[in-house]
């Protein structure tokens, strides 16, 4: 007889199992992050199985949402509802019929796999005697190449796991393996993608928002909150600063030609955006640069820009172009909030042709006329921290799991 607890979610992973001496951190980590993005639904349990992790959802949550939410966690290559059932034939073949129960199928395959080599049925015969069983129920055929249903058979030792089809997670490293970086986070299009990239990779991101409130009105605050929510389903927990530049961008007007000033303006920023991270354990900067884009994303200006910073400058999409970008900022669901009009601070006091080869050199001899430390001062003294959770009304990461994510970031792989 069916029981809740027959129902589960089996969990896949594909690139923690590459990673060897820290494969339980990760691994750990990935559990962590699964119980974090249910913990308004209630408390799942969770057991790690040889290749997978098996997650009974929460008493009385909709096993549909649960999925969805899992979906965003990196680390997951695919994953599954599936029928929790004993090895036997007769078993199995119940977690079939609880599988196909109430569908409708032209085409089918059973993909058994026997990890539990003792059970007297090799794969072969286990996808021929369950096959046979599916076409003596249900008005359908066998289709290896392209099924409409693709029934799925993990046999492991005193348990097996029978599911119809998987659905696709995003891949990538459980958030908090590779340490922490600061985003500078615009209201543009291409700053969230990059930012959720290195999510992706296993960091934690802290966002830093400049803005020219008072000179400007709100919008790009309001823009910059939006999606460090958005991203926020994606790493649990984020902070986000807001920095004023108004003021810091009129003192360069007063002192520096307006060629140089869109490259003096961001290597200020860099410095900023770096004293800011560092607070948070920032181990590098990341921005949404491509090449070429615009004039700042030049070759040369590039190079003067990241020479202002201590830190690394990571730039994910350094060799994407617009409509690329665009695309996956669609599929995030930025990209509606993105274009949205507003005014940010790139659009005050900028000249209207930019340099597009300031050296170092040039750059040094404009900073020699500005107080650089005492307006970065007033940068990160100025700066505004929000946090931001999801689920809403969580907290922060336990202090453990910042010491791990810390210790997990300058570890070799």
């Amino acid at each position: 007889m069916e029981t809740a607890r027959d129902r589960c979610v089996i969990v896949h992973y594909h690139e923690i199992s590459l990673k060897r001496g820290n494969r339980p951190l990760f691994l750990r980590r990935l559990q962590q992050n699964l119980v974090r993005a249910l913990e308004d639904l209630g408390a799942p349990r969770v057991t790690q199985l040889t290749g997978r992790i098996v997650l009974e959802p929460p008493p009385g949550a909709d096993p549909e949402v649960v999925v969805e939410r899992l979906r965003h966690v990196f680390g997951v290559a695919n994953l599954a509802l599936a029928e929790r059932t004993g090895t036997s034939l007769e078993e199995l073949k119940r977690g079939v019929d609880r599988v196909t129960q109430g569908r409708t199928f032209a085409s089918f395959r059973i993909t058994a796999r026997r990890a539990f080599k003792t059970l007297p049925h090799t794969s072969v015969e286990l996808n021929r005697e369950l096959g046979a069983h599916v076409l003596g129920r249900h008005a359908t055929r066998v289709d290896l190449e392209q099924s409409e249903l693709n029934i799925h058979v993990e046999v492991l030792p005193g348990q097996a796991f029978v599911y119809g089809g998987r659905r696709p997670g995003p891949g990538g490293l459980p958030v908090g393996v590779s340490g922490t970086v600061a985003a500078l986070l615009s209201g543009g299009i291409d700053s969230p993608v990059a930012a959720w990239r290195l999510m992706k990779r296993g960091c934690r991101v802290v966002f830093v928002h400049f803005h020219s409130v008072p000179y400007l009105p709100d919008d790009s605050i309001r823009k910059a909150r939006d999606l460090a929510e958005r991203l926020t389903r994606w790493q649990y927990y984020s902070r986000l600063s807001l920095v004023p530049f108004g003021e810091i961008q009129r003192s360069v007007v007063l002192a520096v030609p307006g060629p140089a000033r869109v490259v003096i303006y961001r290597r200020l920023m860099m410095r900023i955006a770096e004293a800011l991270g560092r607070r948070a354990g920032a181990a590098a900067l990341v921005t949404g640069d491509s090449l070429g884009q615009v004039a700042s994303q030049t070759l040369q200006n590039l190079a003067c820009i990241e020479g202002a910073a201590g830190l690394p400058v990571l730039r994910p999409l350094i060799g994407m172009d617009k409509l690329e970008i665009t695309a996956q900022a669609q599929v995030l669901g930025t990209f509606e909030t993105s274009i949205e009009p507003d005014a940010d601070c790139c659009t005050l006091f900028v000249p209207k042709h930019p340099g597009t080869r300031v050296s170092r050199e040039e750059a040094a001899a404009m900073e020699a006329r500005l107080d650089v430390a005492a307006l970065v001062a007033q940068g990160v003294e100025g700066a505004r921290e929000e946090t931001i959770a999801f689920p809403p009304g969580s907290g922060p990461y336990p202090a453990k799991e910042n010491r791990e994510a810390r210790a997990a970031g300058s570890r070799p792989r």
